[in-house]
């Protein structure tokens, strides 16, 4: 296994032991660094390796628009996804406030229509949201989630991990828009989750799923 690979598998348990054991200025630590690794380099500069980076470094925006042949999604969509996950997730569940989607206009700037998590999108959307979206803003703002999770999470105390997430915020999350009735699952998953269990997955696990799968697609395209 990539050393960087094995470091951030090692630090995924460590994290899950040091939630379980209630020692916040452990978590906090691991959370931190496990966070740095898949967003670029420049979001926490920690000097730590860039999953993000990796996948992203001397590609054009063209290929990071393209869909691989028989492929479901681009690199594109992959980062958009990943970030409003990220952004609903963090600023809506975990900090009880609003996205930064919202906030800060980030659709306009985006150039896309799609307001939710982009789950459960037909092919055709993908494809649409792919050859619209601005690659320099879908950058910039995956960068901006990135750093608002940071403040959100070093606000947090020890018993705040253990809290389950409250109804009211998950129905801001319906009532927004913010996930689609069509997934509903991701909505059940939150819902049934700590705030310890939210750092975990989506805001370290699920980048590294779909990280996986953005070196696929740049390793199919471009060998």
């Amino acid at each position: 296994m990539d050393p960087n690979r094995k470091q951030w598998n090692a630090g995924q348990q460590a994290l899950k032991r040091a939630f379980a054991a209630g020692d916040r200025e452990k978590a906090l630590e691991l959370f931190l660094s496990q966070h740095a690794m898949h967003h670029s380099a420049k979001m926490a500069r920690s000097g730590l390796w860039s999953f993000e980076d990796e996948v992203l470094d001397g590609l054009t925006d063209g290929q990071v628009r393209t869909i691989p042949p028989n492929g479901e999604h681009s690199i594109a969509w992959i980062l958009l996804h990943l970030a409003r996950i990220e952004d609903i997730s963090m600023s809506m569940l975990v900090a009880g406030a609003g996205q930064l989607f919202t906030r800060d206009g980030w659709a306009k700037k985006l150039k896309v229509e799609v307001v939710h998590s982009a789950n459960k999108m037909s092919g055709a959307d993908v494809a649409g949201l792919s050859a619209r979206v601005n690659v320099t803003a879908l950058k910039a703002y995956r960068l901006a989630v990135g750093r608002r999770t940071r403040q959100i999470v070093q606000k947090l105390k020890a018993e705040d991990f253990k809290k389950k997430v409250e109804p009211h915020r998950i129905q801001n999350v319906l009532d927004e828009g913010a996930v689609i009735p069509e997934a509903m699952e991701v909505i059940r998953y939150w819902g049934s989750r700590t705030i310890a269990g939210l750092l975990l997955m989506p805001a370290t696990r699920h980048n590294v799923l779909h990280l996986n799968e953005a070196l696929r697609i740049r390793k199919m395209l471009w060998k």
